[in-house]
């Protein structure tokens, strides 16, 4: 299937690992120029030199708001004006509902809510011009189903979901498209850490994903290259699970 993404720009965050990584791999086999955005510079590299095409890196905080206008400035001039826009801005640390301090607050926040605000302020003027845009957020379940011990996540993500969802009905007549993938479970150094390996992470899949098994990055890259495509451009606003079934709300 051709998904019409040939030489479209693509700026993907958190690209260096994980599922980041994953889009960044996909995107590129579709064509798309990549920008892999990410804090660990020697990581790029390895994602880049696999990506090919032209793809290139990009060092970026997300924590850094200051960061964000200037990194698309960097990415225009190396690549050209960004159409696919990939917000994987990380996970933020573990606490029940009230062991977060202020601080760790304001980080999540930054990271997960005014990060892809920045982001999306600097790029959307363009695609708006050029009738033609992709903004995908990767989210997780939590979105639906809050995850115990997570707060940070379920509760940042939520509000990032309210901005999107409502960004979404805003440019949807201007060919740019807005939606969100309400991660599960995939093989991720951040979930093997979570469960305290990935052995651990595996066999708690085994038994209550309904799938029988964690996801995949490469299963991931091929989802969010297809909502970025030609042939979802009538797709926006959603929210798309990918879990394995194991999400029971809808």
């Amino acid at each position: 299937m051709d998904l019409g993404i040939d030489g479209r720009v693509a700026l993907v965050l958190g690209a260096s690992r994980g599922i980041g990584r994953g889009i960044a791999l996909a995107l590129a086999r579709e064509g798309a120029r990549v920008a892999a955005a990410s804090r660990s510079a020697e990581a790029l590299e390895e994602v880049v030199g696999e990506a090919g095409n032209g793809a290139e890196a990009f060092v970026a905080d997300t924590s850094e708001l200051d960061r964000m206008p200037a990194l698309v400035d960097e990415v225009e001039e190396a690549l050209g004006p960004v159409e696919i826009l990939v917000l994987n801005t990380g996970g933020p640390p573990l606490g029940l509902a009230l062991d977060n301090s202020p601080e760790e607050w304001e980080e999540a926040f930054r990271s997960l809510v005014l990060a892809p605000r920045a982001l999306i302020e600097r790029t959307l003027p363009g695609m708006r011009e050029n009738g033609w845009g992709r903004i995908v957020n990767v989210a997780s379940s939590s979105i639906r189903e809050p995850l115990p011990g997570l707060t940070l996540s379920n509760s940042n993500r939520m509000a990032a979901l309210g901005l999107l969802a409502t960004l979404a009905r805003e440019v949807a007549a201007d060919g740019v498209t807005v939606n969100t993938i309400a991660t599960g479970r995939f093989a991720t150094e951040r979930l093997a850490s979570n469960y305290g390996s990935m052995e651990n992470a595996e066999r708690a899949a085994a038994e209550e994903v309904p799938a029988g098994r964690l996801g995949t990055p490469e299963e991931y890259g091929d989802l969010v290259s297809f909502v970025c495509s030609e042939r979802a451009a009538y797709l926006t606003g959603a929210v798309i699970p990918l879990d394995g079934g194991l999400t029971r709300s809808s």
